[in-house]
């Protein structure tokens, strides 16, 4: 599977960006899907995820009520529209897939990925 993380760039605090993943073969729709971030000198960290089946998501408490995450598996996409955002979700953002077998699992965990894209840089200014 082969990633690409797009759609960042630089916005203004209060301001939004949607970031897309796109995926490179037919079977990532049985894949759960996550969003992460890592800030300059900081881990990476968990952002917001979802099942292979759209219905189940999980956020991090610093995102949850201005982030979601959401997919569409016939286009082989994952997005995370970024609304409300603030100077410290400045990050490379990474998007990543786990192989399941559930339809219904989501993971939050950098080590419960299988595979990850190249990232897309969010800068938002004050």
């Amino acid at each position: 599977v082969q990633l690409q993380a797009s759609g960042g760039g630089l916005a203004q605090a209060g301001g939004s960006l949607r970031l897309s993943c796109a995926a490179s073969r037919q079977s990532y729709s049985t894949s759960a899907a996550s969003w992460f971030r890592q800030a300059p000198g900081k881990e990476r960290e968990f952002v917001a995820a979802i099942s292979w089946n759209g219905v189940r998501s999980s956020y991090a408490d610093s995102v949850k009520g201005r982030f979601t995450i959401s997919r569409q598996n016939a286009k082989n996409m994952v997005y995370l529209q970024m609304n409300s955002l603030r100077p410290e979700d400045t990050a490379v953002y990474y998007c990543a897939v786990k192989d399941t077998s559930s339809d219904a699992s989501y993971y939050s965990g950098v080590d419960d990925m299988d595979h990850w894209g190249k990232g897309t840089l969010v800068t938002v200014s004050s």
